[in-house]
């Protein structure tokens, strides 16, 4: 969920999201006498604090210093506060902006570079290993370096099917696919008798070296790739892995509506904490429809919020409070993200509440002259000289969209766009968007509508057609169209069909409800929108 920074690859994925759970018909935006539109309006004024302070005294780097007003490098040297603030951009609205800081970007980022990047952080050049698990830094000039070490988080392999999956349809190059699916199941490979993964592996032998079991920090975004990557793929395989992880998870670390570290062949527990990464737990819970225990672990987390102010990164259950050295927030938006998830879900006012907790507490805490500081230690509020980049990409983003309830990723499939390709109709912009774990939306219906086939594949495609066209009418020659692209208004003057779908193929924003892409249907687990279902229906 979290990471620092996501590297151009980890953004430029079409854009997305993913949920548009169904709400209940008659529900009300007000919570409790909560002026919405007022606090989304104050999201939007934090956002432009940080983003022209960032502009004014960070940029090129990758992070704003805010207490200094300078900048500094963290992941690669990607301007990456910039990449990651792109998309929020949209969502707030300023299309002109995107559409400026692109062109910037198109000329100014060069990712042949000789610094070492996190291949998380940034995405993968990484995976030629024995066991197809990547490693955890490469350089991205040079490659992976002589001496660099084997030994690279579960979450840091697990955490590349949603994008690299998207960039294969995308191209036709089934690669980066390919070693995304083999890194997933080499670690479902290696899981314990009782069903758990560890922390750490090495990804040459396979052997766990760090032997705790959770889900947070570490392990994340392994479990929310399982999730995401089968709503977007429509793959009852990954889904059916992470209902196998889930049950053993219940069983082994969930106490009381905590969730526990212990470790991970005998089950013991090691850590009774609390982390602050794993808030993001109760909206994942949300997309496979387990939305009571999302809302009894929520509740539990917002306790902690509410009794400091913010999430500390660290948290002993049993003692109820702070750990020692981990004090701090970096201004996290996990169980931000929970939140607006399970109020798209439920509708629940509390979600809100939380909302304007956090609004309140990061602009009384966290504002100075130059954007939002760390805050390094909650129990006195001292501040810290960073303002990471996922505080634009991720915390006011879903700050904004819990406010905002008429947000066109909040589509629930009553408005589309509808692009005519040589070969048929494509849908797109119908909602159901996958986020990453920067928070950076997918439309799910462009991997299944507009995908790049090969110049091979489209000649197959054209003889077939014409076989059978010409076996019905036995004079009917197809021709293909001009090389247009997938995206434009294109057809074929040779298909009758196009010509008997006339006005209507070229019209937009149609009110039909529900995708109509005619390349990979979605299966009865797995529905349209986003929403999971785990019985039958």
């Amino acid at each position: 969920m979290r990471g620092p920074g996501a590297a151009m690859q980890r953004f430029l994925c079409p854009l997305l999201c993913l949920w548009a759970l169904r709400l209940p018909a008659g529900t009300s935006t007000a919570a409790r006498g909560l002026d919405v539109a007022s606090y989304r309006e104050r999201v939007r004024a934090m956002f432009y604090h940080a983003y022209e302070h960032y502009l004014e005294s960070a940029f090129p780097y990758d992070e704003l210093r805010p207490l200094t007003c300078d900048g500094q490098d963290t992941w690669g040297s990607f301007s990456l506060t910039l990449i990651d603030a792109l998309d929020t951009l949209l969502i707030l609205g300023n299309v002109s902006e995107f559409q400026r800081v692109v062109n910037v970007l198109q000329e100014g980022v060069d990712f042949d570079i000789d610094v070492n990047a996190s291949v998380f952080e940034t995405n993968i050049r990484a995976f030629q290993t024995p066991t197809g698990m990547p490693y955890g830094t490469v350089n991205l000039l040079h490659g992976v370096n002589p001496g660099e070490t084997p030994v690279t988080c579960t979450a840091g392999i697990g955490t590349f099917i949603v994008e690299f999956a998207t960039l294969s349809h995308l191209t036709g190059d089934p690669v980066f696919e390919d070693v995304a699916r083999k890194a997933l199941k080499a670690l479902w490979k290696n899981r314990s008798d009782i069903g758990l993964v560890g922390n750490h592996i090495d990804v040459i032998t396979a052997k766990w070296v760090a032997q705790d079991a959770g889900i947070g920090a570490g392990v994340d975004s392994y479990f929310e790739y399982l999730v995401k990557g089968a709503i977007l793929l429509q793959d009852k395989e990954l889904m059916s892995m992470f209902l196998e992880y889930n049950k053993a998870i219940k069983n082994y670390t969930k106490f009381d509506d905590w969730y526990l570290w212990v470790q991970m062949y005998k089950g013991t527990v090691s850590m009774p904490v609390f982390q602050s990464l794993e808030a993001y737990w109760p909206g994942l819970q949300s997309l496979i429809g387990d939305v009571d225990n999302a809302m009894r672990t929520f509740l539990n987390y917002y306790t902690v919020w509410k009794q400091f102010g913010g999430l500390p990164e660290f948290y002993n259950i049993p003692q109820g409070y702070t750990v020692d050295k981990r004090e701090g927030y970096p201004l996290r938006p996990e169980l931000i993200e929970s939140a607006m998830y399970l109020y798209r879900a439920t509708r629940d006012p509390t979600l809100l509440e939380l909302g304007r907790d956090a609004v309140e507490s990061i602009e009384k805490i966290s504002k100075v002259d130059c954007g939002f500081a760390t805050i390094k230690d909650l129990r006195d509020h001292r501040l810290d000289n960073r303002m990471e980049s996922f505080f634009l990409a991720e915390t006011v983003k879903y700050l904004y969209l819990l406010f905002d309830p008429d947000n066109f990723i909040h589509n629930d499939g009553s408005d589309f766009d509808v692009v005519v390709t040589p070969y048929g109709e494509c849908v797109l912009n119908a909602g159901g968007y996958i986020f990453n774990t920067e928070a950076h939306p997918i439309d799910p219906a462009a991997l299944h509508c507009c995908r790049r086939r090969k110049e091979e594949q489209w000649e197959v495609e054209d003889l077939m057609r014409e076989f059978y066209s010409q076996k019905k009418t036995k004079k009917f020659t197809l021709k293909r169209a001009p090389d247009h692209g997938e995206g434009e208004n294109a057809k074929d003057p040779g298909d009758a069909s196009s010509e008997k779908a006339g006005e209507k193929r070229n019209s937009k924003k149609s009110s039909h409800s529900l995708l109509s892409c005619p390349s990979q249907s979605f299966n009865s687990k797995l529905a349209v929108l986003g929403q999971v279902f785990l019985d039958n229906t």
